[in-house]
C-alpha cells in the first residue's frame, strides 16, 4: 500500500483576483493529486475561519502565506509517511493537529485543500474518477443545476438585495440537454437587458447585474427570456432564489432597500408566501437570517410542503447546526459548501444526516472561485442531486459544468438526470 510521499502548497489567485490556497500531495507510486479551495463574500458567521494574513502591503490583506506555511510545515511533517485511504482517519488527524474548533489555528483552507488533495491523489492511485473513487453503485445521478442568471447582494454592485436569482432547468432529458437551456435563457436574457438599456455586466458568480426596481421585475425578466427561448415556466424550467437574508436583517427587521421595505420575520413570510404564489419558485436559499430560528420555524410550517427551503448560513455544513434545525423544524434542504466546515469526511456527514432525515442536498460553489472541479465529483458521488456553481460564463463556473458533462459521458447508459426527481419532496 502507498504512502503520503511529498506536500506542497501554494499561493495563487482565485476568481476575485484574492489569493487562495493550492496545495499537491505525491503518493510513494507518484500519484498526484491538486487541490484549490474557494472563498466566500456574503459568508455565515458559523462558517470555519479562512486564514488570511493581513498584512496590508500585500494583496489588501488578503494573503495566504501563514494557511500556505502551515501547510508546508506542520500539516507535511502530520502526514509524511501516512497512509492515505483512510480519508475520515486523515481528516480527524487534521483536526486534531489544529486543535480549535473552527480551525482558526492552522486555517481551515489550509487543512481542506490538504484533504481534497489527498482523496484526488487517492483516486488517481486507484486509476479511478473522483466520483467513482467516493461513489457506489447508486452514484450515477446528475444533479439538477441551479443556474444563477441575475445576481444582487454582496455578489453584484447594483441595488437589489435579494443575492441570486436561478433558473432550474429540472425538465431536461440530460445534463447536457440542461446545460444547453440554461446557455440558450442566458443568452436571451442578456438580449432582453440590452433591449431595455439595462446594464448587462455580470456579478462575482457570472449573472447580470442590473439596477431593478423589485424582485418581480428581475423574476418578469428571467420569465420572458425563458419564454423567448420557447421553453415552458413551470415545466421545463422553474424559478430558485438565494435571499442571503442575513445580509439585510437587523436584529429586528428585514430591509428590502429596493422596494424600500421593512419587514418582520411574519411579514417576511408572507412576502416570500406571496412571490411563491406569482412564480414557480421550487427553491428558497436563506428566506430567513442565520439566528431567526422563529422566523425558519414559521417559513417552513408555510411553505415547507411547497417549496425547497434550504439553509446556507443557517447550516454552514456543520452536523451540530444541522441537527438543532433538523429538532426545530427549520428548513428542508441543506447547501452544501465544502469550505464552511473545513475537511471532506465532515462534509459527507452532514450530507448523510441530511438524507437520514429526508433533507435535500445541493452540492455548491462560492463567489470567489478557482477552476478546480470536484463539486461536481462530490455532488455525483455523495447523491446530491442537485448542484449549484453559477451562471453559464466566467471560467471558474463553468470548469464545473463541463465536468459533469464528462461525468455524464463516462457513465454512458447508467447515467441519469434527476430532474423532477431532486424535488420529490414537493409539489411540481
Amino acid at each position: 500500500m502507498t504512502v503520503i510521499k511529498d506536500i506542497l502548497a501554494r499561493q495563487v489567485i482565485d476568481s476575485r483576483g484574492n489569493p487562495t490556497v493550492e496545495v499537491d500531495v505525491l503518493l510513494a507510486d507518484n500519484s498526484m493529486g491538486r487541490a484549490s479551495v474557494p472563498s466566500g463574500a456574503s459568508t455565515g458567521k458559523y462558517e470555519a475561519f479562512e486564514l488570511r494574513d493581513n498584512d496590508s502591503k500585500r494583496f489588501n490583506g488578503m494573503g495566504v502565506q501563514k494557511a500556505v506555511a502551515n501547510v508546508n510545515t506542520e500539516i507535511k511533517d502530520l502526514l509524511i509517511g501516512a497512509e492515505p485511504f483512510d480519508q475520515e482517519k486523515t481528516d480527524t488527524s487534521l483536526i486534531e493537529l489544529d486543535g480549535t474548533e473552527n480551525k482558526c489555528r492552522l486555517g481551515a483552507n489550509a487543512i481542506l485543500a490538504t484533504s481534497i488533495a489527498i482523496a484526488k491523489a487517492c483516486a488517481i492511485s486507484q486509476k479511478c474518477n473522483l466520483f467513482e473513487y467516493f461513489g457506489n453503485n447508486t452514484s450515477t445521478f446528475l444533479p439538477v443545476p441551479l443556474m444563477n442568471i441575475i445576481n444582487g447582494g454582496k455578489h453584484a454592485d447594483n441595488n437589489l438585495d435579494f443575492q441570486e436569482f436561478m433558473i432550474v432547468p429540472s425538465g431536461a432529458d440530460s445534463i447536457i440537454e440542461a446545460i444547453r437551456m440554461g446557455c440558450e435563457i442566458f443568452q436571451s436574457l442578456k438580449n432582453k437587458l440590452a433591449k431595455n438599456n439595462l446594464n448587462t455586466a455580470v456579478g462575482d458568480e457570472g449573472g447580470f447585474a442590473p439596477n431593478l426596481k423589485s424582485n418581480e421585475e428581475a423574476l418578469d425578466l428571467i420569465a420572458d427570456a425563458i419564454e423567448n427561448s420557447g421553453y415552458k415556466i413551470g415545466k421545463d424550467i422553474y424559478f430558485a432564489l438565494d435571499c442571503a437574508a442575513t445580509e439585510y436583517f437587523d436584529g429586528a427587521k428585514y430591509n428590502i432597500s429596493e422596494e424600500k421595505l421593512n419587514m418582520s420575520s411574519d411579514e417576511k413570510v408572507n412576502y416570500l408566501e406571496k412571490l411563491v404564489k406569482s412564480y414557480p419558485i421550487i427553491s428558497i436559499e436563506d428566506g430567513m437570517a442565520e439566528d431567526d430560528w422563529q422566523g425558519w420555524q414559521m417559513l417552513t410550517e408555510k411553505l415547507g410542503r411547497r417549496c425547497q427551503l434550504v439553509g446556507d448560513d443557517l447550516f454552514v455544513t456543520n452536523l451540530e447546526r444541522l441537527k438543532l434545525g433538523i429538532e426545530r423544524n427549520c428548513a428542508n434542504s441543506i447547501l452544501i459548501k465544502p469550505n464552511q466546515i473545513g475537511t471532506l469526511t465532515e462534509t459527507f456527514n452532514s450530507i448523510d444526516l441530511a438524507h437520514q432525515n429526508q433533507l435535500s442536498c445541493i452540492m455548491s460553489h462560492r463567489s470567489g472561485e478557482t477552476e478546480d472541479n470536484y463539486i461536481s465529483d462530490l455532488s455525483v458521488a455523495k447523491n446530491c442531486n442537485q448542484i449549484k456553481t453559477g451562471s453559464l460564463n466566467r471560467s471558474e463556473r463553468l470548469s464545473k459544468y463541463n465536468q459533469l458533462i464528462r461525468i455524464e459521458e463516462i457513465l454512458g447508459n447508467k447515467a441519469k438526470y434527476s430532474g423532477p426527481l431532486a424535488f420529490n419532496n414537493f409539489t411540481l
